[in-house]
């Protein structure tokens, strides 16, 4: 089993991106609620505390037993973890006297383990309304900066029986230049990890456990064409054969010619599957919706009762697969202290109760970006792997407003064109998620002599690492001029094109 540390998270917006630092040092890591009891377990070799949106002066702020944890790991403070730290010890935390943010540079800095290698005057990134005023016995600050004394500090060995670190500053976000070195400082240096969490060593481990858990016993699996779904069905097929049973369904939401040409993808994978034409059993079940979460729970609980209608002609099926990744966890069920629901996502929480099926996920605490490396490695064809995220409920969700099959067929001839486009120029690879959107709006054109009165249709692609966060992509205006203009001059109904600037946040990638 490969080495751990543990993020407790507070609430931050930044804590993905700890998460994502250490993983990128081929160091495993997990994201667990503040609240939650930690269990010891001897693959963990520390702890980190992240930054949050409470003040440690805040009544009903999360306040776990620091000390405690110090007694049994290493621990690291992270901004709201390094002032509970100092509180909780007998120091004092005070509001700011205006809040602390933007870049700074730490100096006089003690050189040991934790710090070893950071230049002096290293540009870090602050972003706290609350100051720690003064340290208790038994610490030592280790860094400071032109505004703030105690940047960073560290214990004693009379408080725990192990290191414990504590830093005013975040070191997993870019504008933090060293931050990375910190990072690698702590979980190799002072906590000992072995960087050894590598595709192929996921790979090899996901393949053991899934057949040690799933043994002769059947799987069967909804397959998407996207990335996630693929890698976890051959995973899963990797480990168990001929055993796991696979269904795409086809709910008529789909990318233009998508079912006939993935279906066909996924035979050379070599995959035990079954398509099933269900497109008219959902247009009827979404006639005249037009709310965007009630036409999710549609589109989701219709995708159940035909997958768990095509499951019953499988027998004695004790598995359900699933391609659920880490940000499908996090949007959907605040598992990261206060964080908010964004979202539902239609394969987060299984299906009904009455298929008795226990879940297999092997992809659950991966992103988007390691999911790709895993595919990779793994072998599968890049139409595949390098495919955009496409949502569950497909064009469902990017027809707003009600949906009817003429609308749909307005949307995939539009969006097919786009996506075409995209690979025509080389942009389709640097784009993380592009489609269209059909807006419920008509405006009057003028096409030959004749006025038009037809629908809008807005383009919307974005760039991104993992999909947390995502700025709108700049594609050329000559680009985007041609596609306004193939789609309006080929798709009839639809004479107007905008393009969507909005990145996330505030916005979310899809409309809906």
């Amino acid at each position: 089993m490969n080495d751990k540390i543990l993020i407790l998270d507070f609430g931050s917006q930044y804590t993905q991106l700890i998460a994502r630092s250490i993983r990128e040092l081929n160091i495993y890591c997990e994201i667990q609620p503040c609240t939650k009891p930690i269990q010891y377990e001897p693959s963990l070799k520390g702890i980190i505390l992240s930054g949050s949106p409470f003040s440690v002066n805040d009544p009903s702020a999360p306040k776990p037993d620091i000390k405690e944890m110090a007694q049994h790991l290493p621990v690291l403070g992270i901004c709201y973890g390094a002032q509970l730290l100092a509180q909780q010890s007998g120091g004092e935390v005070a509001k700011s006297a205006h809040r602390e943010y933007g870049r700074a540079h730490l100096h006089h800095i003690l050189r040991d383990g934790f710090f070893a290698g950071i230049p002096e005057g290293s540009q870090v990134w602050m972003s706290h309304a609350d100051t720690i005023k003064s340290l208790p016995k038994d610490f030592t600050i280790i860094a400071e900066t032109e505004g703030i004394p105690v940047a960073a500090y560290k214990a004693s060995a009379a408080y725990a029986k192990n290191p414990v670190y504590a830093i005013q500053f975040h070191p997993e976000v870019t504008h933090s230049i060293d931050g990375r070195q910190v990072l690698k400082n702590f979980t190799v240096t002072v906590c000992g990890c072995m960087q050894d969490w590598t595709p192929a060593a996921f790979v090899e481990e996901s393949i053991a456990a899934i057949r040690k858990e799933v043994g002769n016993k059947k799987v069967v699996m909804a397959l998407s064409g996207g990335v996630d779904s693929t890698v976890a069905a051959t995973l899963i097929h990797r480990a168990i054969g001929k055993n796991l049973y696979c269904i795409f369904v086809d709910n008529g939401l789909l990318r233009k010619n998508e079912y006939e040409q993935v279906l066909e993808g996924y035979k050379h994978l070599g995959l035990n599957i079954k398509g099933v034409d269900a497109k008219k059993r959902f247009y009827t079940a979404l006639k005249d919706i037009s709310d965007p979460e009630q036409k999710r729970k549609i589109i989701g609980s219709g995708f159940i009762d035909v997958f768990h209608d095509e499951a019953l002609e499988i027998s004695d099926v004790t598995y359900l697969g699933q391609g659920t990744i880490y940000p499908d966890v996090i949007e959907s069920v605040s598992v990261n202290g206060p964080s908010a629901t964004i979202k539902s996502h239609h394969n987060v929480g299984g299906l009904p109760e009455k298929m008795h099926l226990s879940l297999l996920e092997p992809l659950r605490f991966l992103f988007k970006d390691e999911v790709r490396k895993i595919g990779r490695e793994l072998g599968i064809d890049e139409i595949f792997i390098a495919r955009h995220p496409f949502p569950g409920p497909g064009l469902g969700i990017r027809i707003l407003g009600a949906i009817t099959e003429d609308k749909v067929k307005l949307l995939q001839e539009a969006d097919a064109i786009y996506i075409q486009q995209l690979r025509n120029s080389d942009l389709y690879g640097q784009v993380w998620q592009a489609g269209a959107i059909l807006l419920p709006v008509q405006s009057v054109g003028v096409m030959g002599d004749e006025r038009t009165y037809e629908y809008t249709v807005a383009l919307r692609a974005v760039t991104s690492v993992d999909g947390m966060t995502a700025d709108w992509a700049h594609l050329p205006h000559t680009f985007l001029a041609k596609v306004s203009n193939d789609i309006i001059n080929q798709v009839k109904g639809i004479n107007r094109v905008v393009y969507d600037i909005s990145s996330k946040p505030p916005a979310t990638i899809e409309w809906e």
